[in-house]
């Protein structure tokens, strides 16, 4: 089977090459490629690897009993199995599906202390349990979040190098339009994109056959999956609440107003009633929240009301999978978005951002048509960012540049199916370009994006 690249790779082997480095715990959402990648790298870089998952083993739940110290662990490791092997500087203990005996975590101290053997721990539902695992391990272990696949690794999977976003960022940089053909190049390859998410799973049979042939049945597959571990893991909450609020989100992700409201998912439902829920969605990485913002300015951590938000999914696949046959058979045969064309579009956005980084807000002025789809910040200002399904003026963009009202708001971004363009204070730029957002506004910090640069209002 072919294996997809993923920016995991740098960074676990910049870890390995610390010889100060501490446990890892790799963090992310159920099937975004954390068990593949790592085992990957250990093979490569260790001469000898001890893997334990603890869903498929549960046996090896019990080798905490007897305590966490380093010896403890080894030696009740091979009492179970005393085929493996512990080469003091040369092997790597892998703990996958920790979420299933967080009780691991307690020993990461002890085997760091200890020092003769290196660490990854992974797990798909750890936000679930991460207070736990953190109060156990905390100071000894470095954390990693990992995510679907982001554009720049499916164009790597579609056999393009590492210069491709090289050159995508300088044509932002410079506000240099990209070519026709690369237009309609990387154009076609993010509605590939949009069609398909990042599931490593439904990535690899599309790159293997050039094809979407079962890519939805796969899709489904791993909605289902994601409907079992809330019956799983959704443990102290009602957990048809949190299946009827996951359920709702490309419902309500379709409506002109995409704000997520509580009292369409059940006859009297009450914002109260569903916090939790909402709560839980996004800390299980299953959906990415986007914040209401109480008004636009600095600093944005804090600032918004907590009973206004807008829910996309973690990976826009799953927003894909739970369309109608009609129209998913539409978007696969036709590329045509039909009315969840907007949709489509905002949540592939908010889900870029999100690998990039950013936490996600967005503006509605009460009793105004004032509306702004995210933000985001260099050092000095807050930058708006408007995603146009359609050709328009970004309007409310232009209204929050142009007032005196909103000071820390000197220029925006406009996200669209055009090339790159400047007008108005309005940068614009080709949706596939979003997952370098934070690059641009970098660059734009450090002078070098200087046709970025706004004058005086």
């Amino acid at each position: 089977m072919v294996y997809l690249k993923r920016k995991a790779d740098d960074f676990l082997t910049a870890w390995k090459a610390d010889p100060d480095r501490k446990p890892l715990i790799v963090k992310g959402p159920r099937q975004v490629g954390k068990t593949e990648t790592i085992r990957r790298f250990a093979a490569g870089a260790y001469a000898n690897v001890v893997e334990i998952n603890f869903v498929e083993e549960p046996k090896y739940r019990a080798i905490t009993t007897d305590g966490y110290g380093a010896d403890a662990i080894i030696r009740n490791i091979s009492l179970l199995d005393p085929s493996k092997r512990f080469i003091p500087g040369e092997t790597l203990l892998f703990f996958d599906e920790i979420q299933s005996h967080p009780d691991i975590a307690t020993a990461l101290k002890f085997l760091r202390i200890d020092g003769r053997f290196d660490v990854i721990c992974s797990g798909s539902m750890l936000g679930i349990s991460y207070r736990e695992i953190e109060s156990n391990s905390v100071g000894y272990k470095t954390d990693y979040e990992m995510y679907s696949m982001d554009f720049e690794e499916f164009l790597w999977a579609k056999g393009y190098g590492e210069d491709v976003a090289d050159g995508m960022l300088e044509h932002l940089t410079q506000a240099r339009p990209f070519s026709q053909v690369e237009m309609d190049v990387y154009s076609s390859a993010f509605l590939d994109y949009c069609v398909l998410g990042g599931m490593p799973a439904v990535v690899t049979p599309y790159i293997e056959s050039g094809t979407f042939s079962g890519t939805l049945q796969t899709q489904r597959q791993l909605v289902a999956d994601y409907q079992e571990d809330i019956r799983k893991y959704a443990t102290g909450l009602d957990q048809a609440r949190i299946l009827n609020v996951f359920r709702h989100i490309p419902v309500q992700l379709a409506r002109e107003n995409k704000k997520f409201q509580i009292s369409k998912v059940a006859s009297g439902a009450r914002f109260k009633d569903y916090r939790g829920c909402v709560e839980w969605l996004e800390t299980s990485g299953m959906a990415n929240v986007c914040r209401c913002l109480t008004y636009p300015e600095l600093p944005l951590r804090g600032n918004y009301d907590e009973n206004k938000f807008k829910i996309y999914f973690g990976d826009t696949g799953l927003f894909v999978a739970m369309l109608d046959d009609e129209a998913s058979d539409d978007l696969r045969a036709n590329r045509n978005l039909g009315v969840y064309k907007g949709a489509m579009y905002e949540s592939i956005v908010a889900e870029a951002l999100r690998k990039a980084g950013y936490e996600l807000y967005y503006y509605k002025k009460e009793d105004s048509t004032l509306e702004q789809d995210f933000f985001v910040r260099t050092r000095e200002w807050l930058v708006p960012i408007e995603v146009k399904a359609r050709k328009g003026t970004a309007k409310s963009m232009r209204t929050l540049i142009a007032s005196d009202s909103y000071p820390e708001i000197r220029f925006g971004i406009k996200l669209s199916a055009g090339n790159i363009g400047s007008s108005e204070h309005v940068f614009s730029a080709p949706y596939f370009t979003t997952f370098l957002m934070r690059r641009l506004l970098r660059a734009y910090d450090e002078g070098d994006a200087p046709l970025l640069d706004n004058p005086e209002r």
